[in-house]
């Protein structure tokens, strides 16, 4: 419980934030999984298309500061493994 208008202030805004973090947040994680779940259909172009929105998510994220930069980075990282490993086996 907040003591002061201060505090209930930072209360509000705090959680105005959360809210608005957790919605991008969410909204990446779930785009990096719809990605791996193309991944692991193996259609190379869904595959390709899903992971490029999956590394715009992440890097909107980041660049909001809603998750670190390498974060971010570690997770693109990730992903294009995955994809690079489909693009070979399918050829």
């Amino acid at each position: 419980m907040a003591n002061t208008q201060s505090a209930e202030k930072a209360d509000r805004q705090n959680a105005r934030r959360r809210t608005r973090n957790r919605t991008i947040r969410v909204s990446a994680r779930t785009q990096v999984k719809n990605a791996n779940n193309v991944i692991v259909d193996g259609n190379v172009e869904d595959a390709e298309k899903a992971t490029v929105s999956a590394i715009s998510a992440l890097d909107k994220a980041a660049q909001k500061g809603i998750i670190k930069k390498n974060n971010a980075s570690r997770r693109k990282s990730r992903l294009m493994k995955k994809l690079n490993t489909l693009r070979t086996a399918k050829k």
